[in-house]
């Protein structure tokens, strides 16, 4: 037997009539008609030498021949289409897509979008809002921004920044709570983002590395980290607020961070990327300005008592 195939024209009409048991749909999808379509199936089904598909009144079957080829020919296209986008996307040093978590994009990227636009203007920024696992193949992302454990392998992976946090309160709210003897009667916001960690990093274990009597089971919870930045920002409570998030919002006094202890993360954010790719000229140009970046919001540590999660009982 021939291992001669098919035209490929003929094998992509099969996988798409397959994937839509409908010539109609088939041809609709690769722009042709129907006629056109099922000729390149009988040209197939001649090549092959026995039919792929049971033809009906209104419908149509695979015949065993066509289960048979079915997964080998979609398997066969996918990895096709995964290649050309790949090959595309090194040829393409306009665009940069970076996903991030929904937090890390509303309250850092996306403030610093002009910023990065006024340093790189032959570069298009496309983010990602997204906390899902990345198949940099599938979702055409170039680089992925990623607040964890680590943990990443078969990619190239960078830490950022070690992560900490501290209690965070408008001005106002700074007056009347702003110590050690006033916090414990502050109304509390909570980031329950954090709890997917190992190690806590929570109102009670804040309050008793600041040797603090704080009821730590009061005030809103919020799931996301942003959320309850922004409810800190509109004045509803204290929030023990992770800094990188709310590096801005300190920066332009609506939030002030009164204590001098912090928290260290277990957690820190990561830049993650295909192995290689992190030397080409789109993705270091987009490296080198986050790293920049980043070290700006390092001076909110100066002074500070940072201790780590982890060591505190």
């Amino acid at each position: 037997m021939s291992d001669r195939l098919p035209p490929l024209t003929a094998l992509r009409a099969f996988e798409a009539a397959a994937r839509h048991m409908s010539f109609a749909k088939a041809a609709d999808e690769l722009n042709v008609t129907p006629a056109a379509l099922s000729y390149q199936i009988k040209s197939l089904e001649a090549d092959l030498g026995t039919p792929v598909f049971i033809r009906l009144n209104r419908a149509v079957e695979l015949t065993e021949a066509g289960r048979a080829l079915t997964p080998g020919v979609r398997d066969g296209f996918a990895a096709i289409t995964s290649a050309w986008r790949n090959t595309r996307r090194l040829s393409d040093n306009t665009t940069l897509t970076v996903t991030a978590g929904p937090a890390f994009t509303s309250k850092w990227l996306a403030p610093r979008l002009f910023d990065f636009a006024q340093a790189h203007p032959t570069i298009e920024l496309r983010f990602s809002a997204s906390l899902r696992l990345v198949d940099f193949d599938r979702d055409e992302v170039d680089v992925a921004i990623r607040f964890g454990l680590g943990g990443y392998s078969g990619v190239y992976s960078e830490p950022l920044v070690s992560e900490w946090v501290t209690p965070m309160m408008t001005p106002e709210m700074a007056a009347s709570f702003g110590t050690k003897e006033t916090i414990t009667n502050a109304p509390l916001i909570h980031d329950d983002s954090m709890d997917a960690f190992k190690i806590t990093c929570d109102w009670a274990k804040w309050s008793r590395a600041a040797k603090v009597d704080i009821d730590p089971d009061h005030g809103a919870r919020f799931s996301q980290a942003d959320h309850a930045l922004d409810a800190a920002i509109a004045g509803a409570g204290v929030v023990l607020g992770r800094v990188s998030l709310a590096a801005r919002a300190l920066a332009s006094g609506r939030l002030v961070a009164p204590f001098d202890l912090g928290l260290i993360t277990p957690a820190q954010f990561r830049f993650v990327c295909p192995q290689g790719n992190e030397i080409r000229p789109k993705v270091k140009a987009f490296h080198d300005w986050l790293l920049d970046e980043i070290n700006t919001s390092k001076s909110f540590a100066e002074g500070r008592r940072l201790l780590h999660a982890a060591d505190v009982e």
